[in-house]
């Protein structure tokens, strides 16, 4: 498994994968070195640079994450919230058949291992409220903030 790592605006990204696709995307709290990018992550490092350039909605690239069938459903399901909205996770349930599966749809979603490619960043309560996000809420806020078509402008 290769590992690559890219400074973004909301903390270090920690890329694994290897030719079947990727592992794993994270975020971490620490500072790592950043090193050579290994040529089997290049285009998902520079798909993520463009992500946070603001220039790329949606992303390309070969997936391969581990998960029991359930977390795999819920994570194919994360991959059609279209950038920019935002679904409940009694809506996910919903969309994957069955209303009072709420909890573990919830508990699948936080075990997601492709930060932001499968955007788990999406899912909030039913009242709105920003839950759940093992990155942080301040990030998940971030990346809604990001996607969001009205950006908050200047007055000056």
């Amino acid at each position: 498994m290769e590992v690559a790592y890219l400074q973004t605006p909301i903390g270090l990204t920690e890329f694994k994968g290897d030719e079947k696709g990727l592992i794993s995307i994270s975020v971490l709290n620490d500072e790592k070195p950043s090193g050579i990018i290994p040529e089997v992550l290049e285009d998902a490092v520079y798909q993520f640079k463009e992500y946070f350039e603001g220039t790329r909605e949606h992303f390309d690239l070969k997936l391969n994450p581990e998960g029991t069938d359930f977390q795999k459903k819920v994570w194919e399901a994360l991959l059609n919230i279209p950038y920019g909205k935002t679904v409940s996770y009694l809506e996910l349930s919903k969309r994957l058949g069955d209303p009072k599966a709420i909890r573990a749809v919830a508990a699948a979603n936080g075990k997601n291992p492709l930060w932001i490619i499968v955007p788990c960043h999406r899912v909030i309560g039913s009242n709105g409220d920003l839950v759940g996000y093992a990155g942080g809420l301040h990030r998940k806020k971030w990346l809604l903030e990001h996607e969001s078509p009205a950006k908050q402008m200047t007055l000056f």
